[in-house]
């Protein structure tokens, strides 16, 4: 079973995709599926892997973690075109959201001179009795602090201004797209009461630095990217990215693998004597691009996306 994605066949030779996982827990099938879309995608089609380990979340993030995804990614046979394991194990890397804080800083600093960032001392509970209602499961900031005038040096949390407006894309599997960041989120949280970048700020501010062409990930981020196109284009970058969100695994309750549930460990499978192939082969079958009980090694995944 094929996949074909030909719009992928008129990037340039060398366009850049990215695996960027959390050491937040153990990679589990569902990364590998994800896995299976980045390097096939890539292989297939002219790209470049990068690995990248998005550490922002610091009170989560443990250096266990990290060596694990390493090994399980080396045990897989995914060797990524920038950023190998072995660079990342022997020490600070532009590729470690943990080692990159000038660079997130420099982004807000350009934002702020702007006039988009202002500070923010709201917790979760203030913003949820401002909001009784949420877009979809996603609670929306309401602007609280933007005129409040919060001091910057007695809180941590920044937001970025989201004017009113459509984010239109085309998703390379799930076609046109257009999204409200103001209606779905309100102002951007970049960096949390704790200090910590966030997730939808780093990422942008990374894939710019890394020249990232095209987003491969699950669908459950596919509300995300018209914030992240917005700020995108708030820090100057012209082109956003491509995206494709494909689809997860879904447990029979409904929920998806999660790392905090320990579905599904490549480790335990491992330990178990499942073989790297049999591995990539049981995620694809989940995925839906081979049958069951298919053994796919690492060089064979491109073929998963390329007529036959």
């Amino acid at each position: 079973m094929t996949r074909p994605l030909h719009s992928l066949a008129t990037l340039p030779a060398g366009w850049r995709t990215r695996f960027a996982p959390a050491p937040t827990g153990y990679l589990h099938l569902g990364h590998v599926v994800n896995a299976v879309y980045v390097w096939g995608l890539a292989r297939a089609f002219g790209g470049r892997v990068i690995l990248r380990i998005e550490d922002h979340d610091r009170t989560r993030s443990r250096p266990e973690y990290e060596q694990a995804i390493l090994d399980d990614l080396d045990w897989l046979g995914l060797a990524p075109d920038l950023g190998e394991t072995t660079a990342f194990r022997a020490g600070a890397l532009p590729l470690r959201q943990s080692d990159n804080t000038a660079r997130y800083e420099a982004a807000l600093e350009q934002l702020d001179h702007a006039g988009l960032v202002y500070a923010c001392d709201c917790s979760r509970r203030d913003i949820a009795q401002e909001v009784p209602d949420v877009f979809g499961e996603e609670m929306r900031y309401t602007g609280r602090c933007r005129g409040r005038g919060v001091d910057k040096s007695a809180a941590n949390a920044r937001r970025v201004v989201m004017s009113p407006g459509a984010e239109r894309f085309d998703d390379l599997r799930l076609g046109t797209q257009a999204q409200e960041p103001a209606a779905q989120c309100g102002d951007l949280l970049v960096r949390d009461r704790l200090g910590q970048w966030t997730y939808q700020f780093a990422v942008v501010v990374d894939d710019m630095e890394q020249g990232v062409d095209v987003v491969i990930r699950g669908e459950d981020l596919l509300p995300s990217t018209g914030r992240q196109i917005r700020v995108g284009r708030l820090l100057g970058r012209g082109r956003p990215p491509l995206f494709l969100h494909h689809p997860l695994i879904i447990k029979p309750d409904g929920s998806k693998l999660s790392k905090s549930a320990g579905d599904t460990g490549i480790r335990e499978l491992r330990a178990g004597g499942a073989t790297a192939a049999s591995v990539l082969g049981q995620a694809a079958a989940l995925a839906g691009l081979v049958e069951t009980g298919r053994r796919l090694p690492a060089d064979a995944l491109s073929s998963l996306f390329v007529e036959t």
